[in-house]
């Protein structure tokens, strides 16, 4: 008998991960590699010692109706729920209050947990940076940086990471797909996690800036689920976090303390700097992924769908769904879902 179907997918994002449970879910073998501790990509949460601070993703967004689904999905379990900050705009005029009326969502009593949710159950091996792709008749292999080359053979390979990673593993195997991945715009982000031993006296929990070197601020302790100290996040606007991506976190730290002053915040009692280096992108591409059959090979991610918590799953559910369309007959009956 021959044995099942068995996909890789490279990094364990929203996307990737939408992938993989949709594939799982189908009857498809999927093993999920990423480089990180854990899953969730850029929906991802820092702690320590009675405090923890959302530094990527700061909400989500559901306008589709299968997203919406699954955002009910996460609500049922409890790993998601609305929340409704007091909203401000900052530009050079001034600061008004401000904010769509758009139902906004978090992750509780973290960012990570919707990611948790999805990853539950599935194969996952994480600290495993994948380093290139082998094709032979036989299948797909990987090369790792921490083990070589992994033992198994894979049936085909599902990248969702970040475009600019993509590149050097697809360009020796695929050089089309690897241009695909070489057209996307990403952009960097520096963000800074700032803790308090009192919560500040300001009468907004999140503000979109739109001038000087920050782009978003929030209370991070304003959202549903959330203990411990008092902390903020500040995101450097992409042009700013482009123009000082190399500079050491204590220059960055000095600059966005100073912006978020002016704006009535306060010195912190502790910071902490992240910086993502593949962060925001407003790019796209039809139907929201790209899949080659005959190589086996397909992308997803956020920067296929234009950005966004919500674009990012629907692109790895996307890609999903081609798979499945491609290897129907090879699936055991009833399966598959329409």
């Amino acid at each position: 008998m021959k044995p099942p179907l068995h996909y890789a997918v490279v990094g364990a994002g929203i996307a990737g991960l939408s992938c993989a449970r949709a594939l799982a879910d189908a009857g498809v073998q999927v093993t999920v590699f990423d480089k990180s501790r854990g899953p969730a990509g850029r929906m991802s949460t820092r702690r320590g010692e009675g405090w923890a601070c959302d530094h990527g993703a700061q909400y989500f967004t559901a306008r589709d109706p299968l997203f919406q689904a699954e955002l009910a999905r996460w609500q049922a379990a409890g790993v998601a729920a609305r929340w409704q900050p007091r909203l401000a705009v900052v530009d050079a005029d001034g600061r008004r209050a401000g904010g769509s009326e758009e139902a906004r969502y978090v992750g509780t009593p973290r960012m990570t947990a919707p990611a948790r949710l999805v990853a539950d159950g599935l194969g996952l091996r994480v600290q495993t940076t994948v380093s290139a792709l082998h094709a032979y008749e036989h299948g797909w292999e990987l090369a790792t940086v921490e083990r070589g080359v992994l033992a198994e053979a894979f049936d085909g390979v599902l990248l969702a990471t970040p475009a600019p990673q993509a590149v050097p593993l697809l360009q020796p195997v695929s050089p089309a797909l690897a241009a695909v991945a070489a057209g996307a715009r990403m952009q960097g982000c520096w963000a800074l996690m700032l803790r308090f031993e009192v919560p500040l006296a300001l009468d907004f929990d999140a503000a979109f800036v739109n001038h000087g070197p920050l782009r978003w601020i929030a209370r991070d302790t304003s959202k549903p689920g959330r203990e411990g100290m008092e902390t903020w996040t500040l995101h450097a606007s992409a042009a700013w976090s482009e123009a000082h991506l190399e500079d050491g976190p204590d220059q960055i730290a000095a600059a966005l303390i100073a912006a978020f002053c002016e704006l009535g915040g306060a010195a912190p009692l502790a910071w902490a700097a992240h910086r993502w280096r593949y962060a925001i992108t407003d790019s796209g591409v039809e139907g929201g992924c790209v899949w080659h059959g005959g190589a086996g090979l397909g992308l997803c991610g956020d920067w296929l769908n234009g950005g966004r918590v919500e674009g990012a799953w629907l692109s790895g559910h996307a890609l999903a769904q081609k798979v499945l369309a491609s290897v129907r007959d090879e699936l055991r009956p009833g399966l598959v879902q329409a």
